[in-house]
């Protein structure tokens, strides 16, 4: 029993070490990254100042409406807690969403999915859903892209303007510590 016991502590470690190596080279690039959106919603200032009123209404609106949508999908197909609560942080950010959704009993693994599948699908359908709505503010298409796809709808928010990839930054960021208020 010690000799298999040694040898799974050996092949967790050594799984560990190659995903410390893979997750050091996306963090080398984090820095970068971070900034350069510091930039643009810098940039932005004079945007965001006129527009914080409706940029944290949006947002939390649009955080409630994920959860409660999550929700009623969740009891209406007879889906377990347990993948409720993993499906819960879905458009959120991955530092924010797997914390959140551990701490309430759901499976990370389930919870990476859906953030990959809501980015995804953010990123693909935002410009799309933009123009069928006729949405002509750029604050309310940044804010409703962040808030509803993360960071992978933000690089498409980037792509549609500087403001809608300000805003969608912000939006990040405050749906976040909304779901974080909501679940604590």
């Amino acid at each position: 029993h010690k000799a298999i016991r040694r040898q799974r502590q050996m092949c967790i470690r050594d799984r560990y070490e190659n995903y410390a190596v893979g997750g050091s080279f996306i963090e080398l690039f984090l820095a970068p990254v971070t900034a350069a959106l510091a930039v643009k919603i810098h940039a932005q200032i004079k945007e965001l100042k006129a527009n914080w009123l409706p940029l944290i209404i949006g947002t939390a609106v649009g955080s409630l409406a994920s959860i409660l949508c999550v929700l009623f999908m969740c009891r209406l197909f007879g889906f377990s807690d347990t993948l409720t609560v993993s499906l819960f942080p879905k458009s959120v950010t991955t530092a924010i969403a797997i914390p959140i959704s551990e701490s309430h009993g759901g499976v990370s693994a389930i919870t990476v999915i859906s953030l990959m599948f809501t980015g995804m699908l953010g990123a693909m359908f935002s410009p799309v859903l933009i123009k069928l709505f006729r949405i002509k503010n750029p604050v309310a298409a940044g804010t409703a892209i962040g808030t509803s796809s993360h960071a992978l709808g933000t690089t498409k928010a980037l792509e549609l303007g500087d403001v809608e990839g300000a805003m969608s930054g912000i939006a990040i960021g405050m749906a976040g510590l909304i779901l974080s208020l909501i679940h604590i």
